[in-house]
């Protein structure tokens, strides 16, 4: 019974994209289809969530819920139908961790939003260190993901116009172990890696905070290079 609903939201939700925006998906090949990974991706709307769900549509996906929306009607119902893990975002909350690292290594693929909390400007804010620290206790891979233009889909809709939205996947990458004699030091590195891998991929606009950090400034480099023509 339970699945059956999973199966029927999934399918309302995908109609109402198909019809009510023009979604652009990108890299989608990137995410892995036999393992774990962890999905970090920049959260600019309330419809990021249900996007990302839609477009991979995989039986072996759910995310990390700040537990504020345990509150919110309708809200803990369609989690508790995802099988959602609920996070105390204010305080220490091992267990969430605990079970999201167990779904990561049983081959599962977990959505975070390093930033913590949705950003109310559009453009990337200052993340917190928890996904770093998750994917070291896991070792699973990290598949960056850019979303735009779900920030404006709602007021276009109520407009009659059919929002333009944007998904890109990053290729997947893993971070080097944390330094225990620096542990400060290097969950905030590999916290800013997984920032400007997903600023590297969204429009200058949306890059906030990250826009004028050098290792941004690294990656786009790279990408430069990558698009270049080889003259032989």
């Amino acid at each position: 019974m339970q699945q059956t609903l999973h199966n029927v939201i999934v399918s309302i939700i995908k109609f109402l994209f198909a019809t009510l925006t023009k979604t652009t998906v990108i890299g989608i090949e990137n995410v892995p289809k036999d393992q774990g990974c962890i999905l970090a991706t920049n959260h600019v709307s309330r419809l990021d969530p249900a996007l990302a769900y839609v477009v991979l549509n995989r039986p072996n996906m759910t995310a990390l819920v700040a537990n504020k929306y345990k509150t919110f009607p309708g809200i803990n119902w369609l989690v508790e139908i995802f099988h959602g893990i609920w996070l105390d975002r204010d305080n220490p909350d091992y267990k969430a961790l605990r079970d999201a690292r167990d779904f990561l290594q049983n081959g599962g693929l977990l959505g975070i939003a390093p930033e913590g909390t949705r950003s109310h400007t559009g453009t990337l804010i200052e993340a917190k260190t928890g996904v770093a620290f998750l994917a070291d206790k896991a070792r699973v891979p990290i598949v960056p993901i850019a979303v735009w233009g779900t920030e404006k889909a709602l007021p276009e809709i109520v407009h009659l116009r059919r929002a333009h939205v944007t998904i890109r996947f990053g290729e997947p990458f893993i971070l080097p172990p944390i330094d225990r004699k620096d542990r400060s030091g290097s969950l905030q590195r590999n916290t800013d890696e997984i920032m400007c891998r997903i600023a590297a991929m969204l429009p200058p606009k949306y890059r906030g905070v990250y826009q004028d950090h050098p290792r941004l400034k690294e990656l786009l480099a790279e990408q430069d290079n990558e698009q270049t023509p080889k003259i032989s």
